[in-house]
This record gives structure tokens, C-alpha cells and sequence, in this order.
């Protein structure tokens, strides 16, 4: 396609003629494959002469052409785009820059970073040479070359220190002109905004060279001090006030200020990562001291004196702010920093920090104007890293909690005076936004005032005095805070038990106040109340309405918490919410559908506030399916409104919730009396989405898998359309073949090849053959013990499942002697201890005490005496050390139990220790906390965890086998074995005779003990029925 006529399908492409912009789009498409196509492509982005629409969407197209075609996903995939084609487009793109308008440069860049990623430094070795000219050029050509090097710099600032090798290189070769061109631009008088892009280019490149590890360049004392001098003065000099805008969002995106944001980016970076001797390697303390002695107090001074701009009026992004506050809680701790602050505060304190941890203008107008937003804002985690307010906190608990003698007294007789104000002002004139900053203020002090005396005597009457009286205030933004507040001391001990009810009600009632940001605050803090309430019939009568006001807010905003509180409240009522369950079903579902519409929506922004509430949603679901466990017959009443979420989020467009999805059909197959056929229909899902993209998920599909199998199996067994015995082997079989897969990841495959062969018992005879051919080729292939445990496990489950055949199969693979070669060593490897380092579990040992019994029990001419001696003896051993554990466990069982009684004095430790967590160790505890009910629940998951490392680990087995749910839990071990033995007794009785002649003593005594225990056995069995048998009848 010539030029002119590639220029008209572009045009079309904009046209509002759907059937136009359609056959333009097709056109592309049949054409974007033809040689030069990407050439053409570039000649109309740069065409001047051409409408400016045109070239857009010219751009987007080479854009998205790049990032899918430059290079090959696949190995052996082809190449899409010709040599000659890359190589054109390598020596045009970049002079190309700056050529074009600001709209396309993005798009541009875009593609410049697909091909620095893929072909840097190999197939692009004239990259770098290019950056030098230009840097040395004039104008525009300088501003091309910082932008390409900012480009490739990025490229490095996250990688390991081996993968930035070729970093410095690019570092030795342009930073000495890079600090030519700083210093130059840093002494112009009067610039203009052109110098200011200039700089941030320079800055950013900087920030991704050192991000991760300083260049060795720069720790030279010489080199690193021409970069600092001009860091300060930038840091020092004012921003230019001509030019300046006044809208609040375009002014802390002017140029200017960006510089000056990103300057003391780099000043913190290089003081938290670099200046912090704790933290350094030996090999880098020579620079840590060197920056701490030579710049560090220099940069708080500097930061000190911009903090003081804000204190008189005037104007400082608030990621300034927030990077400054960062520096100063960072600077704390250390002595020669402390030092620098100390005399100075009582004005850090009051009149800085204290005046951003108040309501201000900005808040009023978000409050009055857009309350969503404002919502969205006071619970947005990516808003707190950014926000000064935030900051402003974490440097009051820094400063109280490292530094709280004197400090902490201070600042709580400054709180104390400000409520006492409060107080004895007439209505008109009092100074709510101070209350507001002060209540802020005592929550997020509320850990260290707990523990510390005298102020956690004080705590419930400071409620009632200053915090119970604002929840009937006449300004929304106070009741806010006081049921926040509220709910940060809900855990604390009232000594007059009606202090904590009327807390309670009085959030309970800002759950229907006028304000939206009031009932979404009250929502929060009642979590904490229903948490630590004792008495439920304080609340029981309240819940119907208390979950209707639930749903009108949830109806009104997208906010996970909401949904934390109701499932707080679902795990505190367990079976009392049977009533609500099919309405709390059908509610979150709609809000689920809601989020995901926001989400979609908002695809291309960074708020992703929907998908996380779409989160939550499905969480709270799985909360209610498990409180109402066990009243079966709720679950066929749930399952219409649950089945379109499943059928939909179980195919890709459900990636982002598909643990979460997996969990509810798990669920939905466990406890539901039966496994409807719409149910079976999400099988094949699962299935394809498995061989698809969802290997990652395997562990959690197999849960809902095994339920099928075990929970339906004749539907299983005898359905023919759609066949699962032969999805499920043609799944299996190809991961298990797929040597691209680690260990790690296929050991689900193993463990549903067990579910098959023990639910499906004289059933499955044509599947033996073939599962063990795969089995005993992967068992070849394995390296980490478990994966190889599992393995042998599936033909224990073999032969206990059908020995004869099993044994056949065996030798019909010729594997049989290696095989139990292997096994036999596996079973004997010990540690210096004497533990034994496979088979560690409970369910591992039984498995093998199954299948090994199984082999006891076979011909002579099946089974020569010889190896039935070995079998023998090794099923002994085993059966000793499988009653070892048992017992052990239970002994460890009823510890645990009265540990359990210890978890009310533990809870105040943990909330002790909330200061110390790293952001985000919330969610993971939560994940975690999720992973274990699911175990629980799904006792077809198998509860086996993966091993990671080596043979002498053992943390990778976990006792679990008390919460699993198989065919073999009414087997006994004991009684198998002495039954299978006089079973051959009694058919072979020379066999028998011959086998217990060639036991020496030791093997004899052990025969005699595991006799006497079966027999034990047998009563202990026969007691746990009776016992069953009197609780059904009572």
C-alpha cells in the first residue's frame, strides 16, 4: 500500500461511520504485515503537511504494531517484521523525536523503549554513539538525546547487578557531558519552561542510574560532588514565579515544580538507600559516611527552610511535602540529624506538621462537591504514599515512638489544649478543623498511647469527653473522624461497659447519616466494634437493618472495606446469617457486576479502586458460603445468583479475581447435597482456561476438580458428553509431559491422579496403564523429592486400587525393578536424627502402607519370596513410624487446643507490633489467612504443601491430614495389613510359614506389636462409632 493510499485508511479509521471505520481497521490489519508497511508508518507521523488526526492514529497503530510484533514471544516463533524493516525504522526513529509534536513524541517513546528492551545492546550497538552526537549538538538534538538516554536508563533501574553491566558503559560515556549540559542550564539567568523539561530529563535519567546501586563512576568523591552542588542549589533556588499557573492541578504539574519534585526524589533515594551506614554493605560505608558527613544535614537544612514556605502561607506540591516529611521521620533516628531538628521542633511540630494533619479547603470543597471522590481519596493507599497529611502522621508516630521521652508529652499537652479551646468556644467560633487534625492526631497515636502510661488510663474517658460528644456535631466532616476514631479504640478495656454500647450505637446511627463520607467511615470503624463486641445481642436485633444500610452505601460506592465489615459480621454470626444469606448473595453479586463495569471503564487509569471492591465482593461471598456450611440445603438456593459470575470470571476475561472465583466453586461442589449438571458445566471451563494461561492457578483448580470426582463420581464415570475421564487424562498427560514446567508446578497433577484411583476403585482399569506410563516418565525426569513422593504415591494408589494389574503394567513398562529400587530407598533415607526425609505425612505414609500391603497380599507367581520378605519388612518399619506420628500428632493436637485458650492475650501483643509492619503485610496475611479456610474446607485439596529446597528441609510437609476427607480415612493401616496377612495365611499357608521363618527376632517382635495394635485398633474403632451413633440419636 503506497503512501497517499495508506493516508486515506487512516482518515477512515476516524470516521463515525461504523461500516467505514471498520473495513479501515480490517484493511490495517491485512496490510500491516507488508514490507516497509512500519516505514510508511513513520514518513506520515512525521509529515507535517498531513491533519494532525491522522498522524495520531499513524502513531498508535506503529505503537501497538511494535509492542506486539518487535520481538517473537515464543522461541520458535517466527519473526513478523523483516531485518531490513527493523533496521530502517532503528536509523530514522530517534532523530524523529524531535520532529514531532508532543502528542505523538508519547507514542513514539513508547515504541523507542519496545525496541531499546528487546535490542539493546546487541542488535542496536550504534545506540549509544547516536546519544553522544547529539548530546554535543544544540538545542532540539539535545533534547532528543536525553530523552532517548532517559529511555534506556530505564531500561536498567530495576534490574539485579548483573544485568546492569551494560549500564556502565552508557554511564562512563555520556555522564561527563550530562554534567556539562546540568551545570550549564543551572546558570542561565531568567529561563524559560524549555530549561525546566530539560532538567527533569537530566534528573530522571540520574534517578533510574542510581536507583538500585550507585554507578562507579559516580563514587568518585570529585564526580559525585559536581552532581550534589547542583542538586542543593536546584533544591535551594525558589521557583520561578513568572509563568506560574494558578489552577491547583496544572501548578504542580508545571515544569518547574516537577524539577524541583524530582530533585529531592533523588536527595532521599540517595540518603535512605546509600547515606544509612546500618544498612550498607562493608564496601559501601566509605560513601555512606562520606554523604552523611558531607551533604546529609546540608539537605535537611535546605529541606527545613522549604518546610518553612508552607508554614508562612506559601505554596509546595504536596509531593514535595510528603518527600521532605519522608526525609525528616528518616532523619529521627539518627543522632547528628535529631541534633539539627531539635531546636527547631516545636515549629516542626505545631506549626507545620500539625497544620497538614488538619481539615483544610481542599477537603471542604471535595466534601461538598464530589464526596465520592473524597472517599476514594481518604481510602486509596497510592493517594497516602503521595499525601502530606499522611506524612505528616507517620512523622509524629516516627518521632513518638524512636524518640518519645519529652516529645510524646509535648505533643499530647498541644492536643489537650486544642480540645480544651474547642471546648470552651461559643458554636460559631469554634476551631473545627483543629478538633479535626487533633482526633486525627489520637488515632494515629492510638498503638503507643495504649501501652504507654499515663495516657492508657485517660483513653475512655478521653472518648467520652472529646470524641462521643462529635458524632451529633453540626460539621460532617467532624462526625467523620469521631467514628473513626471510635473505632481505632473499640479494642480498648471500658471499665463502664455502657461506654463501648453507646460508641457502637453512635456508629451504628452514622451509617444512616446525610453525608456519604460519614456512613463510609462509620462502616469502617463498625468492623472494628463487631470484632471486639462480647455480647452479640447487643447487635443481633439491629442486623436486618443494619445490612440494608449496607447495601444502599454499597449500592453508592465501590470501596473494599465496606465489603471487610460484612464479612466481619458473617464470621461473627456463622449460621445465624442463613436467613440473609441468599439476599447478601444476591446484593454483592450486583455490586461485584457494578465493580467490574467501573474497572472496565477505568482500564486505562491507575485507580483500580473497582477491581479491588470486585475483589472483596467475591471474598465476602466465599465468607457467607462457609458460615452457612453446614445448612446444605442453602446452596442450590444461591447457586442461580452465583452461576453467571463463575461461568464468566472462570474464562480470561476473570484473570484478575480467578483465585477468588476458584474458591466459591469450591465451595458451591463441597457442600452442596449434590453437584448439579449447571455446575459440571464450569468443568470444561477450568479445563481450557488450565491449558490455556491458568497453569499458575493448578493448586487451586484442583480443589474443585477433586470435589467433582469425589463428590459425583458415577456422573464422572458414566458422562460421555463431555467426556471429563478423557479431558481430565488429556490435561494431566500433557502437563505432566511438558519438560518446560518445574517440579513445583505440576504437583497438583499427581495428586488428582490419586483422587481418580482411590474414588473410582475397580472402575478405572483403562486409565491405569496410561496414567502410570506417564507417571513413571515424569518419576524419571523429577529432581525435588516431593514432586518424586507424589509420584510413587500414584502407583501405591495403583496398587492399592488393583495390584495385579498395577504390577502387570509395571513390568509390561519394563520399570518394575527400578521402580521399587527407588521406592524402597526413598522409604530408608534417614537424617542424622533418625527422621525420616520422604514420605512425612501422615497420608504419605498410609498411601504407601496401601499399596505396599496390597503387593503382601498377591501370588507367590506374581510376588517371589524374596521380594515379598523385602515388602514385608519395609511395611513393618513403616507401619512403626506411621504410629509414632499419629500418636505425636495428637499429642501436638492437644497442646494446640490449649494454646487456643491463650489467643485473647495475645491479640493486644499483635496490635503492639501494627507500627512495625511494612506496607502490604496486611494483604499477605489475609491471602494466607484465606488459603488455610480453603484447605480447611476443601479436605479434597490434599493439603500437601510444595517442597522447595532440599532433602533436609521440613517445611515442606505440614500436618494437615486431620482436615482431608478421603476414601482411605476409614481404612485402617493396622487392620489392612494383619487382615492381608491372614488372608495368605489361610490361602498359602507354606507361603506364610516360608516368610515368617526368614524374620530374625527384631522383625518378629514387630510383626507381634503391629498385631496387638490392630486389635487395639479395632476396639478404639468401634467405641468412635457407638460414640457417633449415640450423638445422631440425641
Amino acid at each position: 500500500m503506497d503512501l497517499p493510499s495508506l493516508a486515506l485508511v487512516l482518515r477512515a479509521a476516524l470516521s463515525h461511520i461504523p461500516e467505514e471505520r471498520k473495513a479501515a481497521e480490517q484493511s490495517l490489519e491485512q496490510f500491516q504485515y507488508t514490507p516497509e508497511h512500519l516505514v510508511r508508518l513513520l514518513q506520515i507521523i512525521i509529515d507535517g503537511n498531513c491533519d494532525l488526526a491522522v498522524r495520531q492514529v499513524a502513531s498508535i497503530h506503529f505503537k501497538n504494531f511494535v509492542a506486539k510484533n518487535w520481538s517473537p514471544n515464543e522461541p520458535n516463533e517466527p519473526q513478523k517484521i523483516s531485518e531490513s524493516d527493523k533496521n530502517l525504522v532503528r536509523q530514522n526513529i530517534l532523530g524523529f523525536i524531535v520532529q514531532v509534536p508532543t502528542l505523538l513524541r508519547a507514542q513514539l517513546g513508547e515504541s523507542i523503549k519496545t525496541i531499546i528492551h528487546s535490542d539493546y545492546p546487541e542488535q542496536w550497538p550504534g545506540l549509544l554513539h547516536w546519544i553522544k552526537v547529539n548530546l554535543e549538538a544544540q538545542d532540539q538534538q539535545i533534547y532528543g538525546a536525553l530523552f532517548v538516554l532517559r529511555v534506556l536508563t530505564r531500561k536498567y533501574e530495576f534490574k539485579s547487578e548483573e544485568e546492569r553491566v551494560p549500564l556502565h558503559l552508557v554511564v562512563e560515556e555520556t555522564y561527563p557531558r550530562l554534567l556539562i549540559i546540568f551545570n550549564n542550564l543551572v546558570q542561565i539567568a531568567n529561563p524559560p519552561i524549555e530549561v525546566a523539561d530539560l532538567l527533569k530529563l537530566i534528573c530522571k535519567i540520574f534517578w533510574s542510574s542510581i536507583y538500585l546501586e550507585i554507578p562507579k563512576q559516580l563514587l568518585d568523591v570529585n564526580v559525585f560532588s559536581g552532581w550534589m552542588v547542583l542538586f542543593l542549589t536546584m533544591l535551594e533556588r525558589p521557583v520561578p514565579v513568572e509563568g506560574q499557573p494558578t489552577e491547583p492541578d496544572l501548578r504542580k504539574s508545571w515544569g518547574w515544580w516537577k524539577v524541583k519534585k524530582w530533585v529531592t526524589h533523588i536527595l532521599n533515594r540517595l540518603y535512605t538507600r546509600f547515606g544509612d551506614l546500618k544498612l550498607q554493605r562493608p564496601e559501601s560505608k566509605a560513601f555512606a559516611q562520606m554523604f552523611t558527613k558531607n551533604y546529609a544535614g546540608k539537605i535537611l537544612e535546605c529541606h527545613l527552610q522549604l518546610l518553612n514556605v508552607v508554614r508562612t502561607g506559601g505554596y509546595l506540591p504536596d509531593r514535595v511535602v510528603n518527600l521532605i516529611l519522608q526525609y525528616l521521620s528518616n532523619s529521627i533516628t539518627k543522632n547528628n540529624m535529631y541534633q539539627v531538628m531539635q531546636p527547631q521542633m516545636d515549629i516542626i511540630l505545631f506549626e507545620i506538621i500539625f497544620p497538614l494533619m488538619c481539615f483544610n479547603d481542599s477537603d471542604q470543597i471535595l466534601w461538598n462537591e464530589d464526596p465520592h471522590e473524597y472517599v476514594r481519596k481518604g481510602y486509596d493507599i497510592i493517594e497516602d504514599l503521595y499525601s502530606p497529611r499522611t506524612a505528616a502522621m507517620d512523622f509524629v508516630s516516627e518521632l513518638v515512638r524512636k524518640r518519645g521521652k519529652g516529645n510524646l508529652q509535648k505533643f499530647i499537652q498541644f492536643i489537650v489544649e486544642i480540645f480544651a479551646r474547642y471546648n470552651e468556644a461559643p458554636l460559631e467560633h469554634k476551631p473545627y478543623r483543629q478538633k479535626d487534625g487533633a482526633l486525627l492526631a489520637i488515632g494515629a497515636l492510638c498503638d503507643k498511647l495504649k501501652q504507654t502510661d499515663p495516657y492508657k488510663a485517660e483513653l475512655e474517658r478521653m472518648l467520652v469527653q472529646h470524641v462521643f460528644p462529635e458524632f451529633t456535631c453540626p460539621v460532617g466532616h467532624l462526625r467523620a473522624k469521631a467514628a473513626w476514631v471510635a473505632g481505632q479504640y473499640a479494642h480498648i478495656n471500658f471499665s463502664d461497659p455502657s461506654n463501648f454500647t453507646k460508641a457502637m450505637h453512635c456508629v451504628i446511627n452514622g451509617l444512616r447519616d446525610p453525608d456519604l463520607p460519614v456512613r463510609v467511615d462509620s462502616v469502617f470503624a463498625l468492623r472494628s466494634f463487631v470484632e471486639a463486641c462480647k455480647d452479640l445481642n447487643e447487635i443481633r436485633p439491629m442486623l436486618p437493618q443494619l445490612l440494608d444500610e449496607f447495601f444502599k452505601l454499597m449500592n453508592e460506592v465501590e470501596n473494599e472495606d465496606l465489603v471487610f465489615t460484612l464479612e466481619t459480621i458473617v464470621d461473627k454470626f456463622g449460621e445465624e446469617m442463613a436467613p440473609y444469606a441468599l439476599g447478601l448473595c444476591q446484593n454483592l453479586a450486583a455490586a461485584f457486576w457494578r465493580c467490574m463495569d467501573m474497572s472496565e471503564a477505568n482500564e486505562d487509569e491507575t485507580d483500580d479502586s473497582g477491581a479491588l471492591a470486585a475483589v472483596g465482593c467475591l471474598r465476602a461471598i466465599s465468607t457467607i458460603l462457609e458460615s452457612v456450611s453446614s445448612l446444605p440445603h442453602l446452596f442450590p438456593q444461591v447457586e442461580p445468583t452465583l452461576m453467571p459470575i463463575m461461568r464468566r470470571m472462570l474464562s480470561s476475561d476473570g484473570q484478575d479475581v480467578y483465585e477468588e472465583v476458584l474458591e466459591i466453586v469450591s465451595y458451591m461442589t463441597f457442600f452442596s447435597p449434590t453437584i448439579s449438571l449447571d455446575m459440571w458445566s464450569l468443568w470444561p471451563l477450568m479445563m481450557q482456561s488450565l491449558s490455556e494461561w491458568a497453569v499458575d492457578f493448578f493448586e487451586n483448580i484442583l480443589v474443585p476438580l477433586d470435589n467433582y470426582i469425589s463428590r459425583s463420581t458415577a456422573h464422572f464415570l458414566t458422562c460421555k458428553d463431555p467426556d471429563y475421564q478423557q479431558s481430565l487424562w488429556t490435561m494431566l498427560s500433557s502437563i505432566m509431559a511438558d519438560k518446560n514446567m518445574e517440579d513445583s508446578d505440576i504437583e497438583p497433577a499427581p495428586k488428582l491422579i490419586e483422587v481418580v484411583f482411590q474414588n473410582c476403585k475397580g472402575q478405572v482399569d483403562q486409565w491405569v496403564e496410561p496414567y502410570l506410563r506417564v507417571t513413571i516418565e515424569r518419576l524419571k525426569r523429577a529432581k525435588k523429592p516431593f514432586l518424586k513422593c507424589l509420584l510413587i504415591q500414584v502407583v501405591a494408589n495403583a496398587l492399592y486400587y488393583n495390584p495385579t494389574l498395577t504390577l502387570v503394567t509395571l513390568h509390561k513398562l519394563n520399570v518394575a525393578t527400578d521402580f521399587f529400587s527407588l521406592w524402597f530407598m526413598m522409604l530408608d533415607q534417614k537424617k542424622k536424627s533418625g527422621v525420616r526425609v520422604n514420605f512425612k505425612r501422615e497420608h504419605d505414609k498410609k498411601v504407601c502402607l496401601l499399596g505396599l500391603t496390597s503387593l503382601i497380599g498377591l501370588p507367590a507367581e506374581q510376588l517371589p519370596p524374596e521380594a515379598l520378605e523385602r515388602v514385608f519388612k519395609a511395611t513393618l518399619q513403616l507401619l512403626v513410624a506411621y504410629k509414632d506420628q499419629v500418636e505425636e500428632n495428637k499429642k501436638q493436637e492437644e497442646e494446640d487446643g490449649d494454646d487456643d485458650e491463650m489467643d485473647g492475650f495475645e491479640a493486644d501483643t499483635e496490635e503492639e507490633d501494627e507500627d512495625d509492619l511494612d506496607m502490604g503485610v496486611d494483604a499477605e496475611d489475609g491471602d494466607e489467612a484465606d488459603s488455610l479456610r480453603l484447605q480447611k474446607l476443601a479436605a479434597e485439596a490434599r493439603g500437601f504443601q510444595q517442597n522447595d529446597s532440599d532433602d533436609d528441609s521440613d517445611d515442606d510437609y505440614s500436618d494437615e491430614d486431620e482436615d482431608l476427607q478421603t476414601p482411605i480415612d476409614d481404612i485402617d493401616p493396622f487392620i489392612f495389613f494383619v487382615e492381608t496377612m491372614q488372608g495368605v495365611q489361610v490361602s498359602n499357608p507354606p507361603r506364610f510359614q516360608g516368610l515368617m521363618q526368614t524374620l530374625d527376632f527384631s522383625y518378629q517382635a514387630l510383626a507381634s506389636g503391629v498385631a496387638q495394635h490392630a486389635e487395639v485398633r479395632k476396639s478404639e474403632i468401634e467405641k468412635e462409632k457407638l460414640e457417633k451413633a449415640n450423638k445422631a440419636s440425641q
